[in-house]
């Protein structure tokens, strides 16, 4: 018998000028995130696995900041975020275990966020492909089940990544910037 899932074409969400970024279903149980950042990526990766790059690009915006950055970049070592809105204090935080790295193409994560309605644990896989200068920053997220899946892609995800990716362009162009100074 034919597995439909693995014919079938992911799904795409349409790809807006403004964010750049593309998401896709690949299965019933992943999203897959992709951009393409003008930047080698060596800074590309940097930006995702120096605490102090990360503090400034991920999740900080509309009065979000990000007062715990934690990351032991180790096969087995840990990450831990915690994001705080300005206005009133709320906090949001999510940890994870290193699972594979090989620098400078792939990190492979759990993802674990404090929020109970988050359920299980998720797989994270960033691949970081460079051509021409440019690097497409790939990150599939496989969930504990379609449904989690689904409730993640109705939330204000999609909006939130765009912004912060828009936020990490910004970063890697001021580090080029000085680079080249």
């Amino acid at each position: 018998m034919k597995d439909i899932n693995k014919s079938a074409k992911p799904a795409t969400r349409k790809k807006s000028a403004k964010n750049k970024l593309q998401i896709t279903t690949p299965s019933d149980r992943e999203l897959a995130m992709t951009r393409v950042f003008d930047a080698p990526r060596t800074l590309v990766w940097d930006a995702l696995t120096r605490p102090e790059l990360v503090q400034r690009w991920l999740g900080v915006r509309a009065g979000w900041s990000m007062p715990v950055c934690e990351i032991d970049l180790k096969v087995g070592g840990t990450y831990r975020y915690v994001w705080r809105k300005g206005d009133d204090g709320f906090e949001m935080g999510m940890r994870g275990v290193y699972r594979d790295i090989v620098r400078p193409e792939r990190i492979v994560a759990t993802e674990v966020f404090d929020d109970p309605w988050y359920a299980g644990d998720a797989l994270d896989t960033q691949t970081f492909v460079e051509r021409g200068g440019k690097t497409t920053l790939t990150t599939t997220v496989r969930y504990a089940s379609k449904e989690v899946r689904d409730a993640v892609l109705k939330s204000p995800m999609e909006s939130g990544v765009a912004e912060s990716y828009n936020n990490l362009e910004e970063l890697l162009a001021s580090t080029r910037a000085r680079e080249t100074k």
